[in-house]
């Protein structure tokens, strides 16, 4: 009993023990989740103190930075109408230069061409033209050699009618310099057909021992002809590759039995492409716009890019409903000696002028340029012709035809000559050369069964003075429709290292390898920096070609790592306007036009600060150094972004001399953000001020021999570095 009792106790004792820490405990909770409290609110009371400091020292960094904002502008406002002034006052010093240089040119142009009595009519004179092409389609001469010559200065009268056709803006006037193309194109293939026949006909005196049939080649700086005559008619035979020439042939067995002749002629210069345009044109209404090298931009549509041996989607792609175009300056070629045309000068001059006459106006620093309509090709969709074949035309605005016309026609072996007893015998036929028809139809083999025609094969060599960035396309001929097409091609095998191209058509047809115009789009990044006094170097970084383009006073110096296609252009001296149309002749494309909007991705930016930033860039070219920034893309379509420094060595610009502007329509400014940065911000950098020009931004930091620089650039130089900049717009595809 009392181990009963004791054990109660001991159990009540705990209990009671227990109860007592627990209340000790509560009370210690308690106090510790007061003085818990307390610190909590003196840190909350600290944090608003502190927030409310913050916020006041924002309040007044606010303050402080609208006051310097309200100071700067005030300040930019004042002197506003005097920067304006000396930057419209250089402008038009160097555009009235300009005007007088090139007047004076086209006059020792037309003198030299007058007194040099070339043969060569004045295209600009409907008579003379139509004089020279009369005479010409009269002249008896079938012999090779002259022909070639008088096709050569046909060409060069060809090339300058083309320029006066890009310039023009009269309906009236532009349809007659079509009429004169066209009749010029049939004279020039109609001496080339004569002269074929005149080779053929005495095919038997010429055959080759080994095969017994005739072949020739026979070349020259702007053709390449190969003959092939079947004289054997071996079943046995299959193709025929003129090694000298870079050209082949692969024939079907019913070719090889056949009287037929085969050609294959390379002409240099593409003269259907223009006929496709002027079968096709659109007629851009004029706009305001910036004046370029090249032409200027319409509004971005979404386009369907067509591939080889693949059919289009049906439906036009849809076009922005306002758009931009500009008037083209005249780009005339005449080999790479530097100088321009009478007919390329002639129409700078005109251009020029124009802008003359509507005075020159900065309003807000930027200049807008009347622009006249270009006769350009439209896209074609594909169609369904009534057997349900669809055919796959080329969009010309994206796809450039690149080394010339490749000519593949099958003909009537002539009658030859006979000799017997001292005699030679030949049937005259008065009905010319005759195209062989092929495929046939029918044939009366197999009780008058439809017998299948197998593809004729071609090979050619791409040609030395071409870059062909991507794949070759392949289009073909439509003559009825006159344009190219891309359908009725089959097996094309392109080897790159040997650089040929080999493909089946369904018939004879002249056919062209064609690459994507904007390959080379958009720039991966770009800088312009001065050589020297008057000197400077322009670089682009293209999506898949690198080059530079070395400017002194007027003339530009293509260089690029890549020589094979660029050996005629890679360190020769030449105008701008030249360099454009070889680089473009030769496949380089880093040029923009009224269609690049609507196959290449932009940053979309108000033309108009472009093109102010072009001219001001220009002026300070001898002294500053500009490049590409990634802000550009992401500071939106009002404003500009570009790195700058001033620069006198022709050595690359050291890493961290860069400065970040921002230019607007209103102002520029400098960023206190740098290329390195997380993020972009607007903030001017501290210390600096506003300016109504970006030259006069560009002072603030300069050297006082930096500006002399600038002010004794000479007009030539400003100009043509401003054309550059205008014709590839870095700022718009980087």
């Amino acid at each position: 009993m009392r181990m009963r009792l004791y054990g109660y106790r001991t159990l009540w004792s705990l209990l009671f023990s227990a109860i007592g820490m627990i209340r000790k405990l509560t009370k210690a909770q308690k106090a510790k989740r007061r003085k818990e409290e307390e610190e909590r609110r003196l840190r909350e009371e600290e944090e608003a103190r502190l927030q409310a400091e913050k916020e006041e020292r924002d309040k007044l960094e606010r303050e402080r930075k609208e006051k310097e904002l309200e100071r700067l502008e005030l300040k930019d406002g004042e002197r506003r109408e005097d920067e304006l002034n000396e930057l419209r006052h250089l402008l038009e010093n160097n555009h009235t230069a300009v005007i007088k240089w090139t007047t004076d040119a086209v006059e020792k142009a037309q003198w030299e061409r007058y007194t040099q009595c070339s043969g060569i009519p004045d295209p600009a004179v409907q008579k003379d033209v139509n004089t020279y092409i009369s005479l010409w389609r009269d002249d008896p001469e079938v012999n090779i050699a002259p022909v070639i010559q008088q096709c050569n200065i046909a060409l060069q009268l060809f090339e300058e009618l083309e320029g006066l056709l890009r310039d023009v803006t009269d309906p009236q006037e532009g349809q007659k310099y079509q009429e004169c193309l066209t009749q010029l194109l049939e004279l020039i293939h109609s001496k080339h057909l004569l002269t074929t026949e005149e080779i053929l006909k005495e095919a038997s005196a010429d055959i080759d021992m080994e095969t017994g049939n005739m072949q020739t080649v026979v070349k020259d700086d702007n053709m390449t002809l190969c003959l092939w005559a079947n004289l054997k008619k071996n079943p046995r035979f299959k193709g025929l590759n003129f090694e000298e020439a870079g050209l082949g042939f692969k024939l079907p067995k019913q070719l090889a039995v056949s009287d037929v002749a085969v050609r294959i002629l390379h002409t240099r210069h593409d003269h259907l492409s223009p006929l496709a345009r002027m079968a096709h044109p659109t007629i851009h209404t004029p706009s305001h716009s910036p004046r370029s090298l090249a032409g200027d931009e319409e509004d971005p549509a979404d386009i369907d890019e067509p591939k080889q041996g693949e059919t289009e989607d049906e439906g036009e792609a849809k076009e922005d409903s306002e758009t931009q175009s500009s008037e083209a300056e005249v780009q005339s070629i005449q080999g790479f000696d530097g100088s321009e045309s009478t007919t390329s000068l002639q129409s700078r001059r005109s251009s020029l002028q124009s802008v003359e006459s509507q005075g020159s106006q900065i309003q807000t620093q930027m200049e807008a340029l009347d622009a006249e309509g270009v006769l350009t090709s439209p896209r074609v969709q594909p169609t369904m012709m009534d057997s349900g074949e669809r055919v796959q035309v080329v969009d010309l605005m994206q796809y450039t035809p690149l080394g010339g016309v490749f000519y593949y026609d099958a003909f009537h072996l002539p009658p030859q000559a006979r000799q017997g007893n001292g005699w030679e015998m030949r049937q005259v036929l008065n009905n010319g050369l005759q195209v062989f028809p092929y495929p046939t139809e029918k044939s009366n083999l197999d009780e008058n069964e439809a017998l299948t025609c197998p593809p004729v094969g071609v090979s050619v060599t791409l040609p030395d003075s071409v870059v062909f960035l991507e794949t070759p396309q392949v289009a073909r001929w439509d003559a009825a429709g006159k344009q190219w097409r891309m359908d009725g091609i089959t097996d094309v095998s392109y080897e790159e290292a040997e650089a040929t191209i080999s493909l089946k058509m369904t018939s004879f047809h002249a056919f062209v390898l064609m690459q994507d115009t904007y390959a080379n789009f958009p720039f991966q990044s770009w800088e312009l920096r001065p050589l020297g006094q008057d000197s400077a170097l322009f670089t682009i970084n293209g999506a898949l070609i690198d080059l530079s383009i070395t400017i002194q006073a007027n003339q530009c110096m293509l260089q690029s790592e890549r020589e094979r296609g660029l050996s005629h252009l890679i360190g020769k001296w030449m105008s701008g306007p030249v360099l454009q149309r070889a680089m473009l002749n030769a496949g380089i494309n880093i040029f923009v036009n009224e269609h690049t909007d609507k196959y290449v991705s932009t940053c979309g930016k108000d033309p108009l600060t472009e093109h102010a930033a072009y001219e001001q860039m220009a002026l300070f070219a001898s002294a500053c150094a500009f490049s590409w920034s990634k802000w550009n893309a992401e500071c939106g379509a009002a404003h500009l972004v570009m790195q700058v420094c001033e620069h006198h060595s022709p050595a690359p610009v050291p890493k961290g001399s860069w400065s970040l502007y921002l230019l607007g329509a209103q102002r520029s400014q400098q960023l206190e953000i740098t290329e390195t940065s997380e993020a972009f911000s607007p903030e001017h950098y501290p210390g600096s001020e506003f300016h109504s020009t970006f030259i006069h931004m560009l002072q603030d930091n300069m050297s006082t021999e930096g500006i002399a620089r600038t002010r004794v650039s000479t007009y030539l130089f400003v100009d043509t570095v401003q054309h550059l900049l205008c014709g590839t717009r870095p700022l718009m595809y980087s």
